[in-house]
């Protein structure tokens, strides 16, 4: 049945969407509130004071992790383009065995607040403190935008708002919300914020797996063979002749589409070990121990909800159509919105859509906060202050960074709305893989890294991957891009990470022997290596 066909975009009780959206708010900020009496010290702010269990965490990185990207752009690329749509949630997925493996355990031993206390253990604190602030803040403002232009096509499509200034004002609801929620309960409130939000959300989406599977008789065969007929049956010559059921719909049209794909595969899977947001999760934990278990429970509780989008896209392309879906306000990401409509009517698509929005909002709550810990932390206390701050001033100035935040992302949301979201969020995967993985790895594993090698890796992969993202044709060059009516790519790939990955790693290695003569304390990498590997000292403060 085509949805737009009945009435234009109009689906739905506007009026009784905002009232499920403002129950959802009305709650959070309860709970954000509550958290707020126990938010003394710059601890609590950061981390949450380090008291959560694992489970609790798992629950939190999940909320944390499963993006506005998961549940509207991967279900919208699945209902467009098939397999070649699954291939985000499957690069998502196997990612967390990269954080799992190599990353969890040995940066809670080392650190205290943010990924700079790691990088800096055993280097020289102020320019690498520096260099690991700006990338912290580069990764998480990519990321900020791509959920703020969820926000946008979303609540656009529930409230029938037409135009970009009608989105652009619920990007900037949204981006004040957020502010409110991080400068009133810090990592505490945000934190349950989130572990609501991961219940709500991979319940919803499992209620919705149910639902598609009982409309085709539990017959999944039947349903992949419905979307390829629904998607044949398409008004739009283009989308007509994709086979959604083969590789090849996005990324096999060219030689350039599958160095493409590689690229983004690459992203995808090295980029979750590097974002910022993920990592400072790890510290909300009291032992390196807890840290695991919350992976652990992350990874079961991320492989079901994306098991449930493949369902999710095939069910919107069957019950749905590729040409409603791409005529809706958000494009491909208004995908998981019209099928719940169509599966339950007007209530089920209003408390959906609020658990989407409960998305968005925990996911840029958990950005922000990442960021102005980041700047506080790292900037302001340590390369500013040299180390003179008061806790009560770090959080001050956390303060105000959230705020400068929520207004940059803004910005940036609404000039990216019509995007889709999880292609956005494999941009910032890309940057945080460049910028942030290869020194990580470096400074935890490579007794000889010093603290050239750090900033040759760091600004090296950081300004890569944005010049390239910059003259890539994600920004400019076709009827998709940023700027459309502007043409200014030459770099061919949509996602630079197959260049500026190696790049970083590579830049990593060449900058340590070029500053081979600066010789780093011996015994801060012995500590630092003790440290990682066995958690001796790991309740001593990291002061330094």
């Amino acid at each position: 049945m085509n949805i737009l066909a009945q009435g234009g975009t109009d689906i739905g009780n506007p009026l009784f969407n905002i009232a499920i959206f403002g129950v959802f708010v009305v709650v959070t900020m309860g709970l954000v509130i509550r958290a707020s009496r126990t938010t003394k010290k710059a601890s609590d702010f950061y981390t949450g004071g380090g008291q959560f269990t694992g489970p609790q965490n798992g629950f939190a990185i999940a909320g944390d992790y499963l993006s506005a990207a998961s549940f509207l752009g991967i279900a919208g690329a699945i209902a467009i383009y098939g397999y070649d749509g699954f291939l985000y949630s499957i690069g998502f997925l196997v990612a967390w065995l990269v954080a799992l493996l190599l990353v969890a355990e040995l940066l809670r031993n080392t650190g205290r607040f943010t990924m700079a206390d790691v990088l800096s253990f055993r280097l020289k604190q102020r320019p690498v403190r520096m260099a690991a602030a700006l990338s912290t803040l580069a990764v998480s403002l990519f990321h900020l935008l791509a959920q703020m232009a969820g926000a946008g096509g979303l609540v656009a499509l529930l409230l029938d708002i037409e135009g970009k200034t009608g989105q652009g004002i619920v990007v900037a609801v949204v981006g004040l919300l957020m502010i409110v929620y991080v400068l009133v309960g810090g990592m505490k409130g945000t934190t349950y914020v989130q572990m609501v939000k991961a219940v709500l959300l991979i319940a919803g989406a499992g209620i919705m797996f149910v639902l598609v599977l009982f409309a085709v008789k539990g017959n999944f065969s039947q349903l992949l063979a419905d979307a390829q007929t629904a998607v044949s049956a398409s008004a739009n010559p283009a989308i007509a002749d994709t086979d959604v059921l083969a590789p090849g719909a996005k990324y096999g049209i060219s030689g350039m589409s599958q160095l493409d794909f590689i690229s983004l595969g690459i992203a995808l899977v090295l980029g979750t070990a590097g974002l910022p947001h993920v990592l400072m999760r790890f510290y909300t934990v009291p032992t390196a121990r807890e840290a695991r278990r919350s992976v652990t429970w992350a990874i079961g509780l991320i492989g079901a909800f994306y098991l449930f989008t493949l369902v999710l896209g095939y069910g919107a392309a069957k019950m749905v159509g590729p040409d409603a879906i791409m005529a809706a306000p958000g494009r491909e990401n208004s995908a998981a919105p019209l099928l719940a409509f169509e599966l339950g009517g007007t209530i089920f698509l209003g408390i959906i859509s609020a658990v989407a929005f409960a998305t968005i909002l925990a996911v840029v709550a958990g950005l922000a906060i990442t960021a102005s810990a980041s700047f506080a932390h790292d900037i302001y206390a340590s390369v500013i202050k040299r180390g003179n701050a008061s806790e009560e001033e770090q959080v001050r100035v956390s303060r105000i960074t959230v705020v400068v935040i929520g207004v940059l992302a803004i910005v940036l949301g609404i000039m990216a709305m019509g995007q889709n979201i999880a292609f956005l969020v494999a941009l910032a995967f890309a940057v945080a893989a460049s910028a942030n993985l290869p020194t990580l790895l470096y400074s935890l594993f490579w007794k000889r890294f010093n603290t050239t090698g750090a900033l040759f890796s760091i600004y090296g992969g950081l300004i890569s991957c944005l010049t390239l993202i910059v003259f890539s044709p994600a920004v400019s060059g076709s009827p998709s891009s940023m700027f459309p009516n502007a043409d200014f790519a030459w770099f061919p790939l949509s996602n630079p990470g197959l260049v500026s990955i190696p790049l970083a790693f590579v830049l990593g290695i060449v900058g340590t022997y070029v500053g081979r003569n600066r010789l780093e304390d011996p015994e801060k990498q012995a500590e630092m290596e003790v440290r990682s590997l066995t958690g001796v000292g790991v309740e001593k403060a990291v002061s330094h």
